[in-house]
């Protein structure tokens, strides 16, 4: 019992930190609750275009291109590859950090 309580305390937590980045790209935080939905505004924020999710899907193909598209999240709060890495690898850690820093949206070109 206490672990399924921890655990959906962990997901919330999460959830906030998904809304809180995609209000601050000017998008609904509404949209990180919606299956692929919200796959299609991270592609937004990154300046993606959306069809890149259907790549995603692809097995090696998509990997490539999540990793791609992490990089151009992270470039659009203004924060370097290695930051993108971090996302990556410990986004545990980096989302949070994203989330509650003053890392501001600069919409990618």
């Amino acid at each position: 019992m206490a672990f399924g309580i921890v655990m959906l305390a962990i997901v919330i937590f999460f959830i906030v930190c998904m809304w809180k980045i995609f209000v601050k790209a000017g998008e609904p935080g509404w949209a990180c609750l919606v299956p692929i939905y919200n796959g299609i505004v991270f592609l937004r924020i990154a300046g993606k275009p959306w069809w890149w999710l259907l790549l995603m899907f692809i097995p090696i193909v998509g990997i490539v291109i999540a990793i791609m598209a992490t990089i151009s999240f992270a470039k659009a709060f203004g924060k370097d590859v290695g930051y993108a890495i971090g996302l990556i690898l410990l986004g545990f850690i980096f989302y949070p950090m994203l989330a509650f820093s003053d890392a501001t949206y600069t919409k990618p070109e």
